[in-house]
């Protein structure tokens, strides 16, 4: 590959890159304020952690408003709800349980140590009742018996970290507990020796209680809030929505009789701005088709005496010459004509598609062409049927017109309905396809001069798919001819 630099130059940048870049400098030589800019480092070498976060953000984020209008509204509030969850359980929650916790854990080893100290209450009976009334503590000494060597495994384990903390601190002998057996109660059991000290103390005592009441506020509130958010929302994308329904009936050709402005300010804003719109297209339109029909039918008149007055005339070349520019004239406005039908205020109507394509194959077929008809599915559409069978058999005869054999396919996918005619004949370059829609246009090069016409076909067929909200592309067919693809969206 050639450089755009001439060779000189390159000599002199890879000198003094090898002189002053790739030999260290002094300290001394370095400036001090002034960054060195003669070889900046690649643009995207280093990645960008905001531009790496955006991109990752906008793939996850939903693409319908209504989803990103919920999440600005959910996300704040769930947040806010976790940290002051996070700040209830970590600060309030746990050191009330804490404190509880040991308290319990103080009471028994005061009972214990009582117990043992005082030799007149040797009986664990009579500490029962003070300890009952005191403590709200239940008691018993159970003779001969050993501690549990299985535990109960815990539904929220933070609670018995606590507990088993507070009773390693307080007592000195082993312990074991459980925190499932009983709905309001935990069971405590201390080893004396032989026998085995029985706590039964109210959850309460041990635990705060407070903390699924909290959490059933929390939920609560969230489910309103959600609730309020997904009604006020829907409210809000409701015309939003109608719009966009409105816009695409448009693009289609189809009415929207019961369309009116209605949500917010500046969604009514956008509502009357397209029915302006909306209206502005429709005068543009029927002032176009007026003028061109007018022109057309004013035209026909000199027209027509012009055939009487030549008929009359002796026949000459000269006169058949004349008679044949007529002829030539008389199709021009015929397609003059049909280019303003075309664009006519006729009414979308529920068609069989697969029934207009035999229709059309049909009157192919009386003319002494031979065209195929293939159907697939069902192509039930709303179009304005007249407008779409001008547009189908423009092709249609486009095709028969240079090509042998044709053949029309219809089609059903998920979001169109497809119309491919394809031919034999020698087809359209690629880089003339663009210029094959343009009106008044003959691709004089490639297709037969012997064809009467002025170029409108290509151009109305055209017309009537974009008024549909649909295109035509143009390739090759199988058989090295051309292939017209009709797209209806569904």
């Amino acid at each position: 590959m050639t450089s755009p630099y001439p060779r000189q130059s390159l000599t002199v940048i890879e000198a003094e890159f090898t002189e002053s870049e790739l030999t260290p400098a002094s300290p001394a030589d370095q400036p001090e304020s002034e960054p060195s800019t003669r070889f900046p480092s690649a643009p995207g070498s280093w990645p960008n952690p905001w531009r790496w976060f955006v991109k990752h953000l906008k793939s996850v984020m939903p693409n319908r408003l209504f989803a990103r209008s919920l999440i600005l509204i959910v996300a704040p509030v769930v947040i806010t709800q976790g940290v002051a969850t996070y700040i209830f359980f970590e600060r309030h929650w746990d050191t009330v349980t804490r404190r509880l916790s040991a308290g319990v854990a103080g009471d028994i080893a005061m009972l214990i140590e009582t117990y043992e100290t005082f030799p007149g209450i040797r009986n664990i009976e009579e500490l029962t009742g003070l300890i009952w009334r005191n403590n709200g503590l239940s008691i018993a000494l159970h003779r001969n018996e050993r501690l549990p060597t299985t535990e109960n495994p815990a539904f929220f384990s933070v609670l018995d970290k606590t507990l088993r903390h507070e009773l390693e601190v307080k007592l000195d002998k082993p312990f074991w507990f459980d925190t499932t057996r009983y709905p309001k109660s935990v069971d405590i059991r201390v080893q004396m020796g032989s026998d085995v000290l029985y706590i039964i103390a109210s959850r309460k005592r041990v635990f705060a209680t407070s903390g699924p009441i909290f959490v059933l506020w929390m939920v609560g509130t969230s489910f309103v809030i959600l609730s309020v958010a997904i009604i006020f929302l829907r409210n809000q994308v409701r015309p939003i929505q109608h719009l966009a329904r409105a816009a695409a009936s448009l693009g289609k050709g189809q009415e929207v009789a019961d369309f009116t402005p209605a949500g917010a300010t500046e969604v009514r804003r956008a509502a009357e701005a397209f029915i302006e719109m909306r209206d502005r297209i429709r005068r543009q339109i029927e002032q176009r088709t007026v003028l061109l029909a007018g022109v057309s039918h004013d035209l026909r008149t000199p027209l027509t005496r012009m055939k009487l007055q030549v008929a009359l005339m002796d026949s000459t070349s000269e006169v058949e010459a004349l008679k044949g520019d007529i002829l030539e004239m008389e199709h021009m406005l015929e397609e003059y004509l049909a280019f303003t039908r075309g664009q006519g205020g006729e009414a979308a109507v529920l068609t069989d598609i697969g029934q207009l394509l035999r229709e059309i194959a049909e009157n192919a077929k009386r003319s002494g062409h031979t065209v195929g008809v293939d159907i697939r599915g069902d192509l039930q559409l709303t179009v304005r049927r007249n407008a779409l069978k001008r547009c189908i058999s423009n092709l249609v005869d486009n095709a028969v017109d240079f090509g042998s054999k044709v053949a029309i396919i219809g089609q059903r996918s998920e979001d169109f309905i497809e119309i491919i005619i394809d031919d034999n004949g020698p087809g359209i370059p690629e880089h003339l396809v663009n210029d094959a829609f343009k009106p008044f246009h003959r691709l004089d090069e490639s297709r037969n001069l012997d064809r009467s016409g002025v170029g409108l076909g290509l151009s109305i067929a055209q017309d009537i798919a974009h008024g549909h909200g649909g295109e035509i592309l143009l390739t090759k067919s199988p058989w090295n001819g051309l292939r017209a693809i009709v797209k209806l969206p569904v």
